[in-house]
């Protein structure tokens, strides 16, 4: 994880960037309705906007659920130009690299409530009336646990072994529970170690995903694969 003062220099390096890139944006997000977001499940954080995150540092259940309906609004509305699993193209601001902190939230919050506007031309809607406070801050959870920049790399090789053994043992149909057991502390393991870009504790990444899914029967085995093919195709 950076330094103090290399997170601080390396945010400093993200807004400049982030207004750059932003300013010449040249495909508008505008011509795209925003997609709702499902937040019944997360609980409420009153009418008034806050200026940081209330999903951060809370009990894991609602975390990981904040995190599960910030990749869905993600997914919907902000991959288009911010990029599959938040890695961006270079055309809009790479959000894994903004802060887990209070000033990051405030410049988050900020764009995500009035948008961007230039020559009249909308590059990103202003999502606060639409989409409300709950599936902002979602968002801004699933975002802050993305992995750093090749955080996953010296993990890919072996991660891409374990892929191997859950297809084959999914199609076995009969895996043997004390080597899926073995293999589930494995990959939680690997996803301790894995850092976020935005300094946040925990990195929501496939290894994290596919621990998560494991319960023994071949469907998972074959959905924790899956999981880990998309993901370290994302991440190359």
């Amino acid at each position: 994880m950076l330094s103090t003062p290399s997170r601080h220099w390396c945010r400093g390096i993200f807004l400049g960037l982030a207004t750059l890139a932003t300013a010449t944006l040249v495909h508008a997000h505008g011509d795209v309705a925003p997609q709702p977001v499902n937040t019944e499940a997360l609980p409420d954080v009153g009418e008034e906007w806050l200026t940081e995150n209330p999903y951060r540092g809370v009990d894991e259940a609602v975390w990981q659920t904040a995190v599960d309906i910030g990749a869905s609004g993600y997914n919907q509305n902000c991959a288009r130009c911010h990029g599959l699993e938040a890695i961006s193209g270079g055309l809009a601001p790479d959000l894994r690299f903004l802060e887990a902190e209070e000033y990051g939230d405030e410049w988050y919050v900020e764009r995500f409530r009035s948008g961007y506007t230039q020559n009249g031309i909308t590059k990103m809607p202003a999502f606060g009336d639409l989409l409300g406070q709950k599936a902002a801050w979602a968002i801004r959870t699933y975002l802050e646990t993305r992995p750093d920049e090749g955080a996953l790399d010296d993990f890919s090789p072996r991660l891409k072994e374990i892929r191997d053994e859950l297809q084959g043992w999914a199609a076995s149909s009969d895996p043997d529970p004390d080597a899926v057991d073995a293999v589930r502390e494995e990959l939680s393991t690997i996803a301790a170690e894995v850092t976020t870009g935005s300094g946040a504790p925990i990195a929501d990444s496939v290894a994290f995903r596919a621990a998560r899914l494991l319960d023994g029967s071949a469907e998972s085995l074959k959905i924790a694969a899956d999981t880990l093919t998309i993901g370290l195709s994302a991440a190359q």
